[in-house]
């Protein structure tokens, strides 16, 4: 790398920064892939556990079959892996296959979002929408 750097031809120069920025892009992905863990899947066999272990807890519940939730799912991902939001627990739980996940929060439509104090229901609303589950998360830092 360090003779790219130093080499006076424009064209090895040009693939010196294109190597240096793949490079840190790489390592940009790797950062991400160790941090990618932040939404935990639950059922309900481990539901009320992932409660108890975080204070504070966004529940998405969804369904394979529901368009709304497959273009939900990337914001939910993004805003979990957000710093600001590290104390507070991603939960995702499919509402067809956890009929005891999905009545603790009276889930009636997917996607479905709710905020959790432990086991404890704050608030929850059937949404899509990005706003709704900052408003959520906000509710957390409120309590």
């Amino acid at each position: 790398m360090a003779s790219y750097a130093t080499s006076s031809n424009a064209n090895e120069g040009r693939s010196a920064n294109k190597f240096c920025r793949s490079e840190r892009l790489e390592n940009r992905f790797i950062f991400v892939k160790i941090f990618e863990m932040a939404v935990q899947t639950a059922d309900d066999n481990n539901f009320q556990q992932l409660l108890q272990e975080n204070e504070f807890s966004v529940v998405k519940y969804h369904a394979d079959w529901c368009g709304n939730c497959k273009l939900f799912a990337p914001k939910f991902k993004r805003v979990s892996n957000e710093d600001a939001v590290a104390h507070i627990g991603f939960i995702e739980v499919d509402a067809e296959k956890n009929p005891e996940a999905r009545r603790a929060a009276g889930v009636d439509s997917l996607p479905y979002l709710a905020v959790f104090n432990g086991p404890q229901l704050i608030d929850g609303s059937a949404s899509s929408k990005e706003a709704y589950l900052r408003e959520l998360i906000d509710k957390t830092v409120a309590k």
